[in-house]
């Protein structure tokens, strides 16, 4: 069974399957003016997206650790992914960890510069924050595992 309570899977669009999660998740990031290559479109056994609250979620098959060479950093994604969403902004984010030297520090937030997209926020919850070129998360061909 899901880790999201049926309440809201009852009112969200829910989407089964790699190929059809890549694509609907696609779409998704680009309604929200958010680089593809910001979160992993790889191996997506569901994604969900409740448009009242603006909660969404990604399940994939296993956890994922990505290093985005541009800048040299590490960041984990875990196998549940979840976030309120609104246009450029990722909130209240959970399944997503930084590598900062030795520790492994969690994101709750990833705000892009919108509409001109040319910086991404990333925000810890110590209210700490640190910014990127958005270019860095472009991936065409969404998947950046």
């Amino acid at each position: 069974m899901s880790w999201v309570e049926e309440e809201v899977r009852a009112k969200a669009q829910v989407y089964r399957g790699n190929e059809v999660c890549r694509e609907k998740t696609r779409l998704f990031f680009k309604e929200l003016g958010v680089p593809n290559g910001l979160l992993p479109l790889k191996d997506i056994e569901e994604f969900g997206y409740e448009q009242e609250t603006g909660f969404m979620w990604l399940k994939l098959k296993q956890s994922i650790t990505h290093k985005f060479h541009k800048i040299g950093k590490v960041v984990s994604y875990g196998n549940e992914i979840t976030a309120v969403v609104e246009k450029g902004k990722l909130k209240n984010l959970t399944g997503c960890k930084g590598k900062e030297l030795f520790l492994w520090i969690p994101i709750n937030e990833m705000v892009v510069d919108y509409p001109t997209k040319g910086k991404v926020t990333f925000k810890i919850p110590s209210g700490l924050s640190k910014s990127f070129p958005a270019s860095v998360f472009d991936d065409e061909d969404g998947v950046h595992c």
